[in-house]
């Protein structure tokens, strides 16, 4: 049975760790995000990259202490399957838009689909989607083009490391997509379209991973709605999972209180410069930053590496 709450009801807690979300369809990220921070009463959460409501698959959520990771995982690698419908543009690039053009179909080869694949890989410019979540001057482009304002978006280099074409019937073309961070689906399709001569725009969207969960399991809001308290809490992925992003540096219990206390540390391991993260033996700490000189600094770290120091 679905469970309702009221906010004012609920009695918030600390709950700590990540939860691999498959995000159901029609949905924004921060909808999805709040009702499972309502289902465990998690008093601290954020999503680590928005999917559009018509898109369903893989979100990351954080919650309390993980929220500090959420910034970081912004940037990971992400893979997607996606059907686009030739013939049709829309001024959302995709299915829940309004369609502004059609023209005809014209009979394609799997050559030239790969033909208009080619240039769409690797280090590209992309102008992203006129309705995206991208802000101007504090406020999201959606905002001013539901307002019927001009959006004018800049292009963007963002990185696509594989795009497929697994199925063609016409009008309807399914891609496999490994790619970056910022990169759109939703502007890979109309791309493609207009290299097709023809346009195009996006009617099913799914994320199926996410770096570093890559073959993780993914639990519905449907089924977390059904589970009882051990239930849930047992879907919880501890913080360590996210932390594994990030390049591992081992500390010792010495140096571990010496970044707890804001100070640095020397490591003997040869790192470049960067972002690691800090490891107790087998506990996260959080994250460290390593400077040109070797040493180690804290950056943001757990509350239980600031507690034992």
């Amino acid at each position: 049975m679905a469970r309702n709450f009221s906010a004012a009801r609920i009695a918030w807690r600390d709950v700590n760790g990540l939860i691999l979300l498959d995000k159901p369809q029609g949905l924004s990220s921060n909808q999805a995000l709040q009702a499972v921070r309502r289902l465990l009463r998690a008093a601290k959460g954020g999503h680590t990259g928005s999917l559009d409501p018509l898109a369903t698959g893989m979100l990351p959520l954080c919650l309390g202490e993980a929220t500090k990771l959420a910034g970081g995982l912004l940037g990971a690698n992400k893979a997607y399957i996606a059907t686009a419908c030739l013939g049709v543009n829309t001024d959302t690039d995709d299915a829940e838009g309004r369609v502004i053009q059609t023209r005809p179909l014209p009979m394609l080869s799997r050559a030239q689909i790969e033909q208009a694949l080619a240039p769409l890989r690797g280090t590209i410019f992309q102008h992203p989607p006129i309705y995206s979540a991208l802000k101007r001057d504090g406020e999201a482009q959606y905002a001013r083009a539901r307002r019927g304002e001009e959006v004018i978006t800049q292009a963007r280099e963002v990185q696509v490391n594989s795009l497929v074409c697994s199925r063609f019937e016409p009008p309807l073309l399914d891609l496999q997509i490994e790619c970056g961070s910022g990169t759109y689906v939703r502007s890979l399709v109309r791309d493609l379209g207009e290299a097709l001569g023809c346009g195009a725009h996006v009617t099913m969207l799914r994320r199926t991973w996410v770096d570093p969960f890559r073959g993780a399991q993914m639990h519905t809001l449907e089924g977390m709605q059904a589970m009882d308290e051990d239930a849930l809490m047992a879907c919880l992925l501890p913080v360590e999972h996210a932390l594994a992003a990030w390049p591992r540096l081992a500390v010792s219990a010495s140096d571990a209180a010496r970044l707890g206390c804001g100070q640095p540390c020397a490591t003997e391991h040869e790192l470049a410069p960067g972002e690691v993260g800090l490891w107790l033996d087998e506990r996260g700490l959080g994250l460290g930053r390593v400077d040109e000189r070797g040493r180690v600094w804290p950056k943001r770290l757990f509350t239980w590496a600031c507690a034992a120091a």
